[in-house]
């Protein structure tokens, strides 16, 4: 028997059937990746490249030190959802990171396989020791980690990154493809500004707290004098700062920077001795409050040139 259907049924059932399809497709043009940044730069960088198709977590924020970072039961389960995890390197991570992926379960994000991104392995590291010596401190085997403060190798990481998508989610390579290129030329305008803004810094004599600001340094031309630190990681005892106040007494210091996670009281002990001003930069990108990689170094550029 041929059922008949009211017209007014047969219209509200297509369009129930339409919003449906409609909602599906919505749904499916949303995240398809879940990724797991360890640090807030790389997810900026993440979600830069990839938009509404990733979903990015940040494991620590900007006012933490990432090379001090507990495991937590929340990590933990992040990690074990992830698709792609996107790190420094380098060992930055190596207090912390091999435990957590032990605990997570996550076989496709350990290191070797396509869903573990390590940001160091694309540019030329700095400061690689000639032989290691846990006795001078927090020392990096690979070198120096903290690579994104030069925006430079930013770019370098974005290329990588991009095409590390694509390999996990090809389906969405052109949108990946078309996102990256906005990215890229955006940042690469961007560098040409930063460069002309900071012209006036070649040269100049900084002293740091940590070597956190390397890549930044070099690419900036600045010339670092001193480091509050005795060895990496290990504050400055009062014998050392002493030390640091005479070796630089006759220098006419620019400026000493201040990473923003650790305590200022050395900076503003030595600021104190030789007049020179204390420039604490932000670490990092604010990725919870939504702050862009560009936002952030922005921000970076204007606390350099906001000593005269």
């Amino acid at each position: 028997m041929r059922m008949h259907i009211n017209p007014v049924m047969r219209k509200h059932f297509l369009l129930t059937v339409s919003l449906c399809a409609s909602l599906f497709h919505s749904v499916s043009a949303q995240a398809t990746l879940n990724v797991f940044a360890c640090e807030p730069e790389w997810a900026a960088l993440a979600k830069a490249i990839g938009g509404d198709r990733l979903t990015v977590y940040s494991a620590t924020t900007a006012m933490q030190d990432p090379h001090h970072i507990q495991a937590r039961p929340g990590l933990i389960a992040k990690a074990r959802r992830a698709d792609l995890l996107v790190c420094s390197g380098a060992e930055l991570e190596v207090g912390w990171l091999p435990l957590l992926l032990r605990k997570s379960g996550n076989a496709d994000v350990r290191p070797g396989q396509p869903g573990n991104f390590a940001a160091a392995d694309y540019v030329e590291k700095t400061g690689v020791p000639e032989k290691l010596d846990r006795r001078l401190g927090d020392v990096h085997a690979e070198g120096n980690p903290h690579i994104h403060t030069s925006p430079e190798n930013i770019l370098l990481v974005a290329a990588a990154l991009h095409q590390r998508i694509i390999e996990l989610d090809p389906d969405n390579a052109d949108y990946y493809s078309a996102q990256y290129a906005v990215f890229e030329k955006h940042w690469q305008q961007q560098i040409k500004q930063w460069q002309q803004q900071t012209e006036s810094l070649r040269g100049a004599k900084i002293v740091t707290h940590h070597n956190y600001w390397t890549y930044l340094n070099e690419w900036a031309g600045m010339n670092v004098l001193a480091t509050l630190e005795p060895v990496p990681g290990v504050s400055p005892s009062s014998s050392h700062l002493a030390k640091l106040k005479k070796q630089l007494s006759q220098q006419e210091i620019k400026m000493i920077i201040h990473v923003s996670y650790v305590s200022d009281r050395p900076s503003q002990w030595l600021a104190e001795k030789t007049g020179a001003p204390v420039v604490a930069l932000p670490a990092t990108v604010d990725f919870q409050d939504g702050q862009t990689l560009s936002q952030w170094f922005d921000e970076v550029v204007q606390q350099l040139l906001s000593v005269k």
